[in-house]
């Protein structure tokens, strides 16, 4: 009888233990854990956005400036900047702390969806001064649209990126929040920032991966990319931009994801 007890009282732990949230090693999850305690973390997105909200009346005024390399003729072109979402404007590091690998889209819009969003330190501010000194806000991510079974919407994605962003204070809509895959869009995110340069002229960028400032930074190239980026190239367009860093681009630190991960070697 006592043994049986024992056993009952194993699986009972045992199934308890599953529902747990994994346990995370220092140095394994070293990113993971830095985002979610370190307050260097939150030192950094602070101030890449007081330095953007601090240039953004020089790049207002100067009629010449766009931080899209080859937009030109933009002068009399409404003023926009252009930011991802993810690890931009909200962040998920408790989804990434706690979800089960591997990874798939439908985790996340579930977690999102049934989440709260938190924002990443200085987004808000950023970007009630933008609207103060009317520009135009635009959310460019790579959440794609993907139909999902009981749900009666072609892209249910939309509307809980909409959601994200209102909850972090910031007012939104369809028109200003661009997915993958709507639209006939892909992953390769200049192609968006392109459409949107043809009405407004792009004052900053700012994302937290490669490809949210320059096209073709994947191991896995999508139109009009035909090449895969290797580590040399995604290093050498680094350089080729070097003067727009903090200069009307401003990258938020990653540690956990993106396309960044394609040239870590295997």
């Amino acid at each position: 009888m006592k043994i049986t007890n024992v056993l009952l009282l194993c699986c009972i732990v045992i199934a308890g233990c599953s529902n747990q949230p994994p346990a995370h090693d220092r140095q394994r999850d070293g990113g993971l854990l830095w985002v979610k305690h370190s307050a260097e973390y939150r030192a950094i997105t602070k101030q890449a956005y007081a330095s953007a909200t601090a240039a953004l009346p020089g790049f207002v005024g100067d009629t010449s400036w766009s931080a899209i390399p080859d937009q030109t003729d933009a002068a009399d072109l409404p003023v926009a900047v252009i930011l991802d979402v993810d690890e931009t404007v909200v962040s998920n590091i408790d989804f990434q702390m706690t979800f089960e690998q591997p990874f798939a889209n439908w985790k996340l819009e579930k977690w999102t969806s049934e989440t709260a969003a938190t924002p990443i330190h200085g987004v808000t501010e950023f970007v009630a001064a933008a609207h103060a000194a009317g520009v135009t806000v635009f959310f460019v991510t790579n959440r794609p649209c993907e139909p999902i079974d009981g749900v009666d919407d072609d892209c249910p994605q939309k509307r809980s990126t909409i959601d994200d962003i209102a909850e972090v204070g910031i007012v939104t809509d369809a028109d200003h929040v661009m997915l993958s895959e709507e639209q006939g869009w892909n992953r390769e995110k200049s192609v968006r920032r392109d459409y949107i340069a043809q009405t407004h002229r792009i004052i900053m960028l700012i994302g937290d991966d490669l490809g949210d400032f320059v096209p073709c930074v994947r191991r896995k190239p999508y139109a009009p990319c035909t090449v895969m980026a290797t580590a040399e190239d995604r290093q050498a367009l680094v350089e080729k931009n070097a003067h727009l860093w903090g200069n009307g681009w401003y990258i938020l630190p990653n540690p956990m994801h993106g396309s960044w991960t394609s040239a870590v070697p295997r």
